[in-house]
């Protein structure tokens, strides 16, 4: 009985290590062609989608994704490339509002707050992706965000059928990006298995249709 648990535990080990390579592997191929990191050959949209992240790292030092992707969106906006930045993010407490302190970041870099649209209800990826189409009428979107985020963003965006690419972020050096790459590699199976087993994206559906 010993000896069955063990190989059965392994065969899930396995099964799973092998269901996370094709899942990553799936999501890449079907979403890489519509990512770029040149603002001269990005199409124009009517809006930037700008993923949120916390200003501050674990020490309190500051983020360079927070950073990366201020710089991005600024860039794609003054470069004539989208007419509004969408700022989708965390804001759990009044001490922690992710898109807020993006839309101070942004400011300070000349963009107007005429055209900054704020959404502090996106705690994750799929509410963020989900909210830009439904509750902002949103579908002819720039994703903004690093590349390895890129890629199940615009999964989930090719799910809810939302017309969007992404605008690459400049990345992090590897010594501080390490632990968020492996998260991610991990999350791209996730969105999987939200999608055609859990069936969370159905619940978030329904929380936003009882607002």
């Amino acid at each position: 009985m010993i000896k069955f648990s063990i190989k059965l535990g392994l065969l899930l080990f396995v099964s799973a290590i092998v269901f996370a390579i094709l899942s990553n592997v799936f999501i890449i191929s079907k979403t890489r062609d519509f990512i770029y990191d040149d603002v001269a050959t990005i199409p124009q949209r009517d809006i930037a989608l700008v993923l949120g992240t916390s200003k501050r790292n674990m020490k309190g030092e500051a983020n360079s994704f927070f950073d990366n992707r201020i710089e991005a969106a600024a860039n794609l906006y003054h470069s004539g490339k989208v007419k509004g930045l969408l700022l989708s993010g965390d804001n759990r407490t009044r001490y922690y509002n992710e898109p807020n302190d993006m839309k101070n970041a942004l400011m300070q870099k000349g963009v107007p707050d005429s055209v900054i649209s704020i959404d502090t209800a996106g705690l994750r990826t799929l509410e963020s992706v989900y909210r830009c189409k439904e509750v902002f009428n949103q579908n002819n979107v720039t994703i903004i965000t690093q590349q390895f985020h890129a890629f199940r963003a615009l999964y989930i965006s090719q799910h809810y059928e939302l017309d969007a690419i992404a605008y690459s972020a400049a990345e992090v050096p590897v010594y501080s990006s390490a632990k968020v790459t492996i998260r991610e590699f991990f999350a791209r199976p996730k969105a999987l298995l939200d999608i055609y087993f859990l069936n969370s994206y159905h619940n978030v559906e329904q929380e936003i249709s009882q607002q």
